[in-house]
């Protein structure tokens, strides 16, 4: 099968590479090839398609189990941390029908009940943090969302199994904080459990830990049903497909994995590069703040939500930064051509969210954080893809913006950051995802005082 302009390098330096800097990886490759390439990386066998041309991303993403579909096991990667029945894991009919049972959770009515309880543990966090000392925002942020998806999935406020829960999904991904350690998910041959002191043993025993508690949440739960609990997990153990079957104890668990691993650990890091930008330029705060004051003294979160410069401001920072790097991947079903390129059936091919992002011909100096963008210019699904498009799109999309927004409002509203110092932050890997390498490191200068307040103060 003759590849599609190949990258050239061999393939171990190839896989070494992508684990360790995929940045440089991508911004390498597609400067040779601006559209669509072929990549040698862990994880896919033989080549996988890299595609960033918004009208290719619109073919391969709405042409789901036509031209193109999910491969068998394609997400075999994230298989130690989801399980095998999680929605990510799933094909065809029955993906179809467990996104079905799922969606509801993460959209309507529900969406309003979320927005005082992201205020309220978001208060309460910055208000637990020392002033004038330094402190890690990608871990504030982190301990914000994994409190705020506990609540959500399990409707547990305090109390020991929501501290068990905290404490080993934070163990547990730490993990894969770094590339090196990263390195686990993509060599199969280092995932050995070689006792409780080797790392691949600890991750297996800091999963068995959270199993054990979730499978007891679980069983508590089946014996004593409560009609009145409204937490995503009441909401699941009540589903039926369309059998009338409700979901198994290994399929909740799983689900639930998946969404304390991906309700969390993404937007924690998308919120610390929010906070990154809006400082690292502090005319994009002013005007964050400048816009929020127009609501009043206790805006309604989705009042918030609609603000059209904290919008643009979170869209800009999941533009320069997304979290994902790629979507889902596809497998070629038929001869299909592809930008003018002819590919065969079993071709593995993925979308690049960074490189869409990076496109000069759609976002003008693109390594320039600029909102404004996003006020000026409306962009297709294939344009600003942060959250990947068509069948497989994050289920929790909806969630995460509304927490970004709430969260990233209620903090500069409150109170008065600063960058701890000069040094610039860069993308890194961190497991599949890219973070803040260096975590985001600030100081709370004191509490903000509203101009209103200032007024009132100066007149007594």
């Amino acid at each position: 099968m003759q590849l599609i302009n190949p990258v050239k390098s061999p393939s171990f330096f190839q896989k070494i590479q992508w684990v360790a800097n995929p940045v440089r990886y991508m911004e390498t490759a597609v400067k040779e090839y601006p559209d669509i390439f072929s990549a040698r990386i862990i994880g896919f066998g033989g080549n996988l398609i890299f595609v960033n041309h918004p009208q290719a991303l619109q073919e391969i993403l709405t042409n789901d189990r036509k031209k193109f579909a999910a491969p068998g096991g394609v997400n075999k990667l994230l298989q130690p941390l989801l399980g095998d029945y999680s929605v990510v894991m799933l094909e065809g009919d029955r993906h179809k029908k467990r996104r079905q049972l799922v969606m509801p959770s993460f959209h309507g009515e529900r969406m309003l009940n979320y927005g005082k309880l992201i205020r309220n543990i978001t208060e309460k966090t910055i208000s637990n943090l020392p002033h004038n000392q330094p402190f890690l925002a990608r871990n504030a942020m982190q301990e914000i969302s994994l409190q705020v998806i506990i609540e959500a999935v399990f409707g547990l406020h305090e109390g020991e199994r929501c501290q068990q829960l905290k404490r080993g999904l934070t163990t547990m991904l730490d993990l894969f904080r770094s590339p090196l350690s990263s390195s686990f998910l993509f060599f199969p041959w280092l995932q050995k459990d070689l006792g409780a002191w080797s790392p691949w043993g600890k991750f297996v025993r800091d999963r068995s830990a959270i199993d054990r508690v979730i499978y007891k949440e679980i069983a508590e739960r089946r014996s004593l049903p409560d009609p009145n609990r409204v937490d995503i997990l009441s909401l699941l153990m009540s589903a039926q497909d369309e059998e009338g079957n409700p979901m198994t104890d290994q399929e909740l668990r799983d689900e639930l994995m998946t969404m304390l691993f991906a309700g969390h650990e993404t937007t924690a890091t998308a919120m610390a590069w929010a906070l990154y930008w809006t400082h690292h330029h502090p005319e994009v705060r002013h005007k964050i703040l400048q816009e929020l004051d127009t609501l009043g003294e206790s805006p309604d979160p989705m009042s918030i939500f609609r603000l059209p410069y904290l919008t643009a401001v979170c869209n800009e920072t999941l533009r320069i930064h997304p979290v994902a790097m790629l979507t889902f991947p596809r497998v070629v079903r038929e001869p299909v051509e592809l930008l003018g390129h002819k590919l065969e059936p079993g071709t593995n091919i993925v979308g690049c969210m960074y490189l869409v992002h990076q496109r000069e011909d759609l976002y003008p100096q693109p390594k320039q954080f600029k909102p404004e963008r996003f006020l000026e210019r409306q962009f297709s699904p294939y344009e600003f893809i942060p959250f990947g498009a068509g069948a497989r799109r994050c289920i929790g999309d909806a969630l995460a913006q509304f927490e970004m927004k709430l969260v990233l409002a209620t903090t500069l509203s409150h109170y008065q950051l600063a960058l701890a110092d000069n040094q610039p932050e860069t993308p890194q890997r961190r497991g599949i995802t890219l973070a803040p390498a260096r975590g985001v490191k600030m100081v709370i200068t004191g509490e903000r005082v509203r101009p209103e307040s200032q007024l009132t103060m100066a007149r007594t």
